[in-house]
């Protein structure tokens, strides 16, 4: 059976799954670290006075990330490294809201040394080089809508989430802010710092993650496959491709231009996407599942342009292959283990295990 028609079981099995995952042999980690990679230092004019200290003449350093790495004992040669999304940190792939293990264990187990990343100006890499403003705006009950857990308060029937309030009360808290202005260039510039420090790698990303997900493959050669859970913006297109933009009930989503000769080096690799469930199929006025019936018509666009061109893209939209439930959170959702055994097929397939 090739991995599309791979992990279509019942839910006593997922349960059981997820049982058997959290009852494991302990995992055994030979190497663990954190670092910093890419970023920039900004120098001040002037002369430092160590005894009336200004500004003048001194340094900044910051819109690096940061990484956390894993290396469990007989890893394999190819480390994945792990990309958060929107108003997101490296917590998305740790430990799930509900408490079992997240995609970093579960990859761990695997065998793959894991790297989480907190982007530039994001979580634990906050120093930006670039001023914002940081409000607190109240955004729950919109993220419940838009990450397709269900339409507030309600959720939707079948949905992979638990649903008791401590877990809702967990995944809320995941929200982080930007402390500078989102910049994917600066995203994939660290990105591909961070790859050169690694080596070859197998990269996954998460919804605002895709686009520089895309970049930092055109950037760097050593990414060897990417996996993106529903990316949600950033598509690129070869100059004179561009598809027109998409409205919806949550606002026009746009892709992008880079030249031929960029777009041509994501056909270098294998690269999954993945949808997950809810979704219309017509245009609605729900603006939280509006906005992902575009991205998931995007993809299928940007799909056929990679392949077009010689490229090796497989779009799973997974209620079509029988896993249904799926929130914009297919590694945390109940089913993760199921979702990582079919990621896990993948990479085999492609020779990545």
């Amino acid at each position: 059976m090739n991995f599309l028609g791979a992990c279509m079981v019942s839910t006593g099995i997922l349960a059981a799954a997820s049982a058997s995952a959290q009852q494991a042999e302990p995992l055994v980690i030979s190497e663990q670290g954190s670092f910093f990679a890419g970023g920039s230092v900004v120098t001040t004019p002037g002369t430092y006075n160590n005894n009336v200290p200004t500004a003048e003449g001194q340094s900044i350093h910051g819109d690096h990330l940061y990484t956390f790495y894993q290396i469990p004992q007989d890893a394999k040669s190819t480390p994945i490294v792990m990309l958060h999304g929107h108003m997101q940190s490296a917590r998305s792939w740790e430990t799930t809201p509900d408490g079992r293990e997240g995609f970093q264990t579960l990859f761990l187990r695997k065998g793959y040394p894991v790297y989480l990343v907190d982007q530039p100006r994001r979580g634990r890499a906050g120093n930006s080089l670039e001023a914002a403003t940081i409000e607190p705006t109240p955004l729950d009950q919109l993220f419940f809508d838009q990450f397709r857990l269900g339409i507030w308060p309600d959720y939707f029937e079948g949905v992979q989430v638990d649903q008791s309030p401590e877990t809702l009360e967990q995944f809320l808290r995941w929200i982080t802010p930007n402390t500078g202005p989102y910049d994917p260039n600066v995203v994939a510039d660290a990105m591909s710092a961070l790859v050169d420090r690694t080596g070859p790698a197998i990269l996954f990303t998460h919804s605002q993650g895709g686009g520089p997900g895309w970049l930092t493959a055109i950037r760097n050669e050593d990414i060897r496959a990417i996996v993106s859970y529903e990316p949600g913006s950033g598509f690129v297109f070869p100059e004179g491709e561009v598809p027109e933009t998409m409205p919806s009930a949550g606002g026009p989503l746009a892709a992008e231009a880079v030249p031929l000769e960029d777009f041509q080096k994501l056909t270098r690799f294998p690269i999954l996407i993945y949808y997950g469930d809810n979704f219309p199929t017509e245009p609605t006025e729900r603006r939280g599942e509006d906005i992902w019936r575009v991205r998931l018509d995007m993809a299928k666009l940007w799909v056929e342009a990679v392949n077009r061109h010689g490229g090796d893209v497989t779009l799973v939209h997974l209620p079509e292959i029988g896993i249904t439930g799926n929130t914009h959170f297919p590694f945390s959702d109940l089913n993760n283990v199921e979702i990582a055994d079919h990621t896990a097929q993948f990479l085999a397939e492609k020779g990545l295990d």
